[in-house]
């Protein structure tokens, strides 16, 4: 029984060999090990993952670590030997999901690339997360989170009109490559359930990015590039009320479409401007979007605080928010009773809080107990799992083949 319920977790018994590192990769098997996934995640000696030095370090302990890898074993080993090779190669033969998100030729060079593997392992299924993606003119090219941004065009949509581009202030390129990569991963797990086939699942970054766009690719082709995106900054050039707006207190969003027109209108207790011919329609209200934005802010700036503006707001029920910061969602009743703000133990920095995983499921209800390993934790336990006599596993620790570490 698993926490008062009934089964196991979703993923429970699936297999999975994680080489990955940083986020991209972490994400997929940080999202399957939230429903139980069986996850080996192979580090090399004698640091392991990167990610294990990122952010905010206490203790020796990164906070970031411990998020992107809760529920995972730790198996630090020296793959490139002869003897590592063998345990990574008995892994892979027991393996569902092979996940890495190397950069361009570092599996091509230890034949662990798709094409070295498919005949000798058909119902695995591999997951690579990479830049540009391996089927590309540009996969020999090396790409972080920024340098997405960049290439799929949300950087030269983000930032004030008159400004230079920015990044948005999160790694969406390497976390929505890695949901991506999850999204695929359960179809292909699927299709193998029909066909007994496995497959590679090749997920870009770039891509995923790119296919963000809803309207910035489409009206340019169909306009004969008459109409081209540009950068809105804080309020959009293309509707009104739409973006941010200074309250009483701080920032807050609107979104106002049509149908939401007469609600803002009453919640502003300005009636008269429900039929002003220059608001009455989307179009009239984009051309008089300057004059409109500076009602609005006028009327926020009469409010007592920005709790009785967005209370007016909600009353009419005109898309509303406060401009959160990331951190402000502790304690908050919405992130709280969500999941979404996840206290987690650790065994040296005792409890982190991070955010909870947004896939939510009637089968699964609760989340996991996870916590993120240490460096090498699993090593005795995973080649025991693979046959290996405790002598066979003290050899290769005194080797240097296996590791371990104290963070």
């Amino acid at each position: 029984m698993f926490w008062g319920m009934e089964h196991a977790p979703m993923l429970d018994g699936l297999r999975v060999v994680d080489m990955t590192q940083y986020l991209a990769g972490p994400t997929v098997t940080r999202l399957l090990a939230e429903m139980g996934a069986d996850i080996v995640k192979l580090e090399r000696p004698p640091y392991g993952d990167p990610g294990r030095g990122l952010a905010i370090i206490k203790d020796g302990r990164s906070a970031w670590f411990v998020q992107q890898n809760r529920g995972k074993k730790s198996l630090c080993i020296d793959h490139d030997s002869p003897e590592g090779r063998k345990v990574l190669d008995a892994l892979l033969a027991e393996a569902d999901v092979f996940v890495e998100n190397f950069g361009p030729g570092v599996l091509e060079k230890r034949g662990l690339d798709w094409a070295s593997l498919r005949d000798k392992y058909p119902r695995l299924i591999m997951v690579s997360v990479s830049g540009y993606g391996r089927d590309s003119d540009y996969s020999d090219r090396v790409a972080f989170d920024l340098v997405a941004q960049a290439e799929a065009g949300i950087m030269y949509m983000t930032g004030e009109a008159d400004g230079p581009p920015q990044p948005v202030g999160t790694s969406i390129g390497d976390v929505g490559a890695g949901v991506h990569a999850t999204a695929a991963l359960g179809f292909a797990l699927y299709h193998r359930e029909r066909t007994g086939r496995g497959q590679f699942l090749d997920i870009s970054m770039v891509d995923s990015l790119f296919h963000m766009h809803e309207v910035n690719v489409q009206g340019p082709a169909m306009t004969g590039m008459r109409w081209k995106p540009t950068r809105a900054g804080h309020q959009s050039r293309i509707n009104a009320p739409h973006g941010a707006y200074p309250g009483p207190d701080g920032w807050l969003a609107v979104h106002v479409m049509d149908r939401q027109w007469p609600g803002m209108c009453r919640a502003m207790q300005r009636v008269d401007l429900i039929e002003d011919e220059r608001f009455a329609t989307l179009a009239t209200r984009q051309k008089n979007r300057h004059e409109l934005n500076a009602i609005v802010e006028e009327w926020m700036a009469s409010m007592p605080s920005d709790d009785a503006v967005l209370d007016a707001l909600a009353a009419e029920r005109v898309p509303s928010a406060k401009v959160r910061a990331p951190y402000d969602a502790i304690g908050h009743p919405h992130f709280e009773s969500r999941g979404m703000i996840r206290r987690v133990p650790d065994p040296i920095i005792d409890e982190v809080i991070i955010p909870g995983s947004p896939l939510r499921f009637s089968e699964q209800p609760e989340p996991l107990d996870l916590m993120a390993p240490l460096l090498g934790e699993h090593n005795e336990s995973v080649l025991a799992s693979l046959g290996y006599s405790s002598d066979t596993i003290a050899a290769l620790h005194d080797s240097g083949v296996l590791h371990l570490g104290d963070t």
